[in-house]
């Protein structure tokens, strides 16, 4: 018996809107608005748990240390902690907000992982990203890859990869970018690496407003790391009209699991080409739901996060469930479709929202929110219980959040040495609850 868990990344206390993302519509509209840390770290906590009520295995990922003082250190700041924020809000506060990002909660963009049954020696294979398209979260690979050593910690299972190296040629922006699928988890999978340029050959479709973010040399790379059978695997490019419409992720245009896919008809370049060698390595018939322009325009599929949802296979029960963000329910055009899916003969029968204003509002939707990870029985005893839901770690992470958290950042509170003190002082008694001991780099 093989199961797929859910790691969704825990909000930080620094959850804050500084628009630094660029090709995120999202992210862009709501610049410097004032944020709601505590409300966004609840919700996440209470979309966990809803999950986990499903019946699925339900993980958590830990928030980094924001702001991020070892790097403006540097970049030339110098002096205490509270010179340094000083400094930097007075001289770059651009760069301060960088480092404030609290953009580690989605957990897509932690790492590319390869279950056991895919690779050639038998082992969970796990990359981190190097997330170097954007300056923000080129900062998180070194802490996300010891949360994942923690986390996914017996060497008998588990494979860990280094990120590939920075730069543009191999921008890798993880899991979002990557779907699998196998009549069951456990079974032998088809992994599909979606990327949205080539880096050291001629592109042949190329993006006229944002730049694509994931690159063919990075997939490729990762599927080598990985040990997989190129028999196995397919590349697969996202239509650049896609990415200039705002999905900068495939997962804002497309979704699998186990022998489904739920995508935008207008998601990739050469769409036929890509069901047709999907369909020829496949072992098992694949069901491809296309959502057509004329019903879904790309501008609701963005807006709304249709395709940015989980789609689960529910224990004990008929089919797939489709949970989506409250602002799909809320978009006319999504929801009529969505009422007119149900009542057709697919592996999606149920229909489930759940409410992540926060985390939407900065540009990311339930599928940011969370990283799969395909686990045998063995695997899943194997990984580090501390980082499971259970109901003692939920109650102690809502206490902690309303103990913690501030109920609003305001851009200039970004500016008061204060707020850096009290995410610290949070964090801290954070690695008490996973047992984490000196984890971050200010505890040292």
């Amino acid at each position: 018996m093989s199961t797929e868990v859910n790691f969704d990344g825990l909000i930080g206390p620094s959850h804050n809107y500084g628009g630094l993302s660029h090709g995120n519509v999202a992210s862009k509209k709501n610049a410097f608005k004032v944020s709601q840390p505590k409300q966004a770290a609840l919700q996440g906590l209470q979309k966990m748990n809803y999950l986990r009520d499903l019946g699925l295995t339900q993980g958590v990922l830990l928030p980094q240390q924001r702001p991020h003082l070892p790097t403006l250190r540097k970049l030339g700041f110098a002096g205490s902690d509270e010179n340094i924020i000083l400094q930097a809000s007075n001289r770059a506060p651009e760069l301060l907000a960088q480092c404030y990002s609290a953009s580690c909660m989605w957990a897509a963009n932690a790492c590319t992982v390869s279950p056991s049954a895919d690779s050639a020696d038998g082992k969970v294979h796990v990359t981190a990203a190097n997330l170097s398209s954007m300056f923000h979260r080129s900062i998180e690979h070194k802490t996300t890859s010891a949360l994942l050593k923690a986390i996914f910690n017996d060497e008998q299972y588990f494979t860990h990869h280094a990120a590939l190296p920075a730069g543009t040629h191999f921008s890798d922006e993880g899991a979002a970018n990557h779907n699998r699928f196998a009549q069951n988890y456990g079974d032998l999978g088809l992994q599909l690496f979606i990327y949205g340029r080539y880096a050291l050959r001629n592109n042949t479709h190329t993006t006229s407003q944002f730049s694509a973010r994931q690159t063919y040399e990075a997939s490729f790379a990762i599927s080598r790391l990985h040990r997989l059978n190129e028999n196995n695997v397919v590349f697969a490019q996202q239509n650049p009209r896609i990415v200039d419409a705002g999905a900068f992720h495939n997962d804002v245009v497309s979704v699998s699991n186990l022998n489904t896919f739920f995508m935008h008809e207008e998601a990739f370049v050469d769409k036929d080409v890509m069901q047709n060698e999907l369909r020829s390595k496949f072992k098992g018939e694949l069901h491809f739901i296309e959502v057509p322009t004329e019903q879904v325009s790309l501008e609701s599929a963005v807006k709304s996060y249709l395709f940015n949802s989980q789609l689960i296979t529910l224990p004990n029960a008929d089919g797939m469930a489709l949970i989506l963000p409250e602002e799909s329910r809320e978009n006319d055009q999504v929801y009529t479709y969505l009422q007119h899916l149900e009542q057709q003969d697919t592996p999606i029968k149920h229909i489930k929202f759940v409410d992540v204003r926060q985390s939407m509002q900065n540009g990311g939707g339930p599928a940011c929110l969370r990283l799969r990870v395909a686990l045998d029985q063995q695997e899943v005893s194997a990984v580090n219980p501390r980082f499971l839901l259970s109901d003692d770690l939920l109650n102690r992470l809502n206490a902690w959040v309303n103990a913690h958290y501030r109920d609003e950042i305001h851009p200039d509170d970004l500016r008061d040495p204060s707020l850096a003190q009290e995410n610290f002082t949070a964090l801290d008694e954070l690695t008490q609850i996973f047992g984490l001991g000196a984890f971050y780099e200010f505890q040292h």
